[in-house]
């Protein structure tokens, strides 16, 4: 079992990898070593469950790559001071007179204190003020028995399993919906957990609607089943124009 899990995960991370090649320069994947990859099934509290509605205004939003903030300083004219700024993937905003300054990962608090400090050197300013714009995508791959896999762009008010296989069309006729994997690179360690997407569509359990981070595969297995107008209805119809054929 333990083999054959371990395989899977080599083949969603191959995936994943071909698949960020083929979306272009703005994401790169690197090669992963079987030898050099945990796996850990998640008895840790990695995963957490998704609310529906999440309230943003509860919760303490931390700067992440692509999103859009507005510098504002009281006092100041100057426009160099003054402008909207977008946090790059690499973490860094170029914030004039104080250069390149890493944001990611910061409240709007600490990155307003972090940027205050610096242009402090040059000007007096009253008061700084940062303003959150917009929030950048964050990225899943959606692999597997699901309508148009692939890498999709997700808001941050939309990340769990559920948001990301409709973003993908939805399961397939073959995928295996109660057997929803999910995996999660931390350093050196890969997380695993398995939901049933058939218990949170079906049976309202809650528990089994995951949420996502940036970088996550969701892999929706195959079930094996024989699909009809698939699998047996054409050589029903080749075997009636044959028969028809030869009487």
């Amino acid at each position: 079992m333990k083999k054959k899990l371990s395989t899977m995960i080599m083949a969603c991370l191959l995936g994943a990898s071909v698949a960020v090649g083929s979306y272009g320069s703005m994401a790169q994947a690197a090669p992963v070593s079987e030898d050099k990859v945990v796996v850990v099934t998640d008895d840790s509290g990695v995963f957490k469950v998704a609310k529906i509605r999440p309230e943003r205004i509860m919760e303490e939003y931390r700067l992440f790559k692509n999103d859009t903030i507005e510098l504002m300083a009281l006092g100041q004219h100057d426009s160099a001071v003054d402008k909207e700024i977008r946090v790059g993937v690499d973490g860094m905003v170029q914030v004039p007179y104080a250069g390149n300054v890493k944001l990611v990962g910061l409240t709007l608090d600490e990155a307003k204190e972090l940027i205050h400090k610096k242009l402090s050197r040059y000007f007096k300013i009253p008061e700084y003020y940062i303003i959150l714009k917009s929030y950048g995508p964050r990225k899943v791959y959606v692999m597997g028995n699901v309508v148009n896999p692939g890498i999709k762009d997700m808001s941050v008010d939309n990340m769990n399993v559920y948001a990301a296989i409709s973003s993908a069309g939805g399961v397939d006729k073959r995928g295996r919906s109660k057997h929803v994997q999910i995996l999660r690179q931390i350093d050196n360690a890969l997380y695993f957990k398995e939901i049933s997407l058939d218990g949170f569509v079906k049976q309202h359990d809650l528990t089994q609607n995951i949420a996502l981070e940036d970088g996550d595969i969701v892999y929706v297995p195959d079930s094996g089943k024989v699909v009809w107008s698939e699998d047996i209805a054409p050589y029903v119809s080749i075997y009636s124009v044959y028969r028809s054929i030869t009487r």
